[in-house]
């Protein structure tokens, strides 16, 4: 199993090398396309091809851009969706390979334990909450925190290390109020 400081190095390194092979990371544009692939194969006038071969679509967002998330949703097989299904199955692959753990044996953390009980079905919902509210301020924001944290610290961008600074200053007094009993 790797320790920290080596999955950290390798996080690092996949970064930099997207950045200079391809583009810098950004995820959470992906599930917006991925809400407009089932729209559209849903209702397939969401999104249309002009006669100028670009798209376009009755949704505003997917228009928006020139067309850009409309033509991703009609041709999802491009680098940055092809790159989220990737990270599903890496993480699967992951799993599997450290062993999957049968629910009897899972461990609940003591800290959470400590300040929220012993449910499985508690600590998963809040996950699930935790996550869509990540995504959605990722959506108003127009970026997420791989995007804005991650590859613009990594590109020295000044909006990078804002966003850094406002998570970190946002994540750690909350964490300090939620988890005020030690495990």
């Amino acid at each position: 199993m790797l320790n920290w400081k080596t999955g950290g190095l390798a996080l690092g390194l996949v970064f930099f090398l997207a950045v200079l092979l391809v583009k810098p990371i950004g995820v959470s544009t992906q599930f917006v396309i991925l809400d407009g692939i089932v729209w559209n194969a849903v209702d397939p006038t969401v999104v249309t091809q002009t006669e100028d071969d670009k798209y376009t679509s009755s949704n505003a967002y997917l228009a928006k851009s020139g067309g850009k998330y409309a033509k991703s949703v009609a041709n999802p097989l491009n680098y940055s969706f092809v790159f989220v299904v990737a990270m599903v199955i890496g993480a699967a692959i992951s799993a599997a390979l450290r062993g999957w753990v049968p629910k009897e044996e899972r461990v609940m953390p003591p800290i959470w334990r400590a300040n929220f009980g012993d449910s499985h079905v508690k600590r998963y919902v809040a996950a699930f909450v935790g996550g869509f509210i990540v995504l959605y301020g990722a959506r108003l924001a127009g970026g997420c925190t791989s995007g804005h944290m991650m590859s613009g610290m990594m590109q020295t961008s000044l909006s990078g290390y804002i966003f850094a600074l406002g998570a970190f200053g946002a994540a750690v007094p909350l964490a300090m109020m939620m988890y005020r009993k030690e495990g």
